[in-house]
């Protein structure tokens, strides 16, 4: 896989989550580029994080993959995702997220990301989806 891949999150440089999540990417990835978007999105503001990516998603070449982990669920049982909407693509937890990004517009293609063969364990943790899944 090459090409671009946005990250979005709700947390910040001083843990260890970003880099985490930037590492596994390198593994499973190592040609992808990574671009942050934001680690300063209010915790657990999706409104936020839908404007925010609103104004970036068009300035990014067709097939980039945006990451978005603001997640107010995280470690209920809400569902992981990827959504196809034109030319690009979005993963991240079914919170609404996507409807506030798409403006409301049905994607072109959803798909729950169930199947736990393509997960980093079959375990995933209740607090860090982004990371094993």
């Amino acid at each position: 896989m090459s090409g671009i891949l946005t990250i979005t999150t709700d947390f910040g440089y001083r843990d260890s989550y970003v880099p985490v999540m930037k590492g596994v990417i390198a593994r499973i990835a190592p040609d992808v580029r990574v671009v942050d978007v934001t680690h300063d999105i209010t915790p657990q503001d999706v409104m936020e994080a839908a404007y925010v990516l609103r104004g970036v998603v068009p300035h990014f070449p067709s097939q980039t993959v945006h990451l978005v982990v603001v997640d107010p669920g995280v470690g209920s049982k809400r569902r992981c995702v990827a959504v196809r909407k034109k030319d690009q693509r979005f993963v991240g937890p079914d919170n609404g997220i996507f409807s506030l990004l798409l403006d409301g517009e049905a994607p072109d293609e959803l798909v729950e990301l169930d199947r736990a063969q393509f997960w980093r364990t079959n375990s995933p943790s209740r607090t860090f989806h982004g990371r094993d899944i």
